[in-house]
């Protein structure tokens, strides 16, 4: 059987944490800035986790199931 492949957007975008748990970055962060404000784009600098329920799909995507 071959090997399972990796998503590649997927990799791009989520990062393991120590722990297992797996990092995301915040979206509405990358254009049309200047209507929202400092403090909205300060907020959005920061990493979140993904949501519970979304975990088993992202880690599918990442090949770790």
């Amino acid at each position: 059987m071959p090997k399972m492949k990796t998503n590649s957007g997927a990799k791009k975008r989520f990062a393991l944490t120590g722990t297992g748990k797996i990092k995301r970055k915040h979206a509405f962060k990358s254009h049309i800035l200047t209507k929202k404000t400092t403090k909205q784009k300060r907020n959005l600098t920061h990493t979140g986790l993904v949501d519970r329920v979304d975990v088993s799909n992202v880690k599918q995507l990442l090949g770790l199931k």
